[in-house]
């Protein structure tokens, strides 16, 4: 049985109570068999397992918490409505961030079109911002990419963290490879003004 969107609010969230129902879901294999059979009980606990996580992805492509919770939510009807097509080729929370990835991906579309920025970001390679997501804690990256515009924010997480190219991002995005290039370049200058930024700050705290 598949699990409406409007009903999606009921068992998120819910505390499930301890009981020796619960013991037989002690692998991930029982319970995507009970959530491929409909059984709410094995919906909660894949919920519970995966959530946290699938929610840090969420919020990478967000442009606040509430638009995170929205694709979190979004996601996990699309898992539990396909959680039947997992063929067990790869890791199971793989499949699941990767519909995470693309209903971010969806609602991006629905709201924006990317252009170029510039031919010049192409050849920005050389700069020192390059290797900026190398650089910095993974919490403060988190909060500076969400300080990205929508199309800056989408390109760079897309590269540097899911580790598309730059055909694959185009291909998803309806956009050429350069702009794409452009996108991920002007987004790493805007990072890296944002890191600098980020340390003077510190920097100036811990001298006084």
């Amino acid at each position: 049985m598949l699990v409406p969107q409007k009903q999606l609010g009921f068992w998120i969230g819910r505390k499930a109570s301890v009981s020796n129902k619960q013991r037989y879901l002690e692998n991930i294999e029982e319970i995507i068999k009970g959530c491929v059979d409909g059984k709410r009980l094995a919906q909660n606990e894949l919920y519970k397992r995966f959530a946290g996580k699938m929610y840090a992805v969420c919020v990478r492509y967000s442009k606040d918490a509430t638009e995170a919770e929205d694709v979190l939510q979004d996601g996990f009807v699309k898992v539990f409505q396909n959680i039947q097509n997992f063929k067990n080729e790869g890791s199971f929370e793989g499949w699941v961030r990767k519909i995470m990835v693309n209903t971010a991906l969806e609602k991006f579309r629905k709201k924006n079109h990317l252009y170029p920025v510039g031919e010049i970001f192409e050849f920005a390679k050389d700069l020192k911002h390059e290797d900026v997501e190398q650089n910095i804690h993974a919490e403060e990256l988190m909060k500076v990419i969400q300080k990205l515009s929508p199309g800056y924010r989408m390109v760079f997480n897309l590269y540097a963290i899911e580790g598309y190219s730059h055909k694959e991002i185009g291909d998803q995005l309806g956009i050429s490879e350069g702009t794409s290039k452009s996108q991920l370049a002007r987004a790493r200058a805007v990072l890296q003004d944002e890191v600098e930024k980020l340390y003077n700050i510190t920097q100036k705290k811990n001298v006084v």
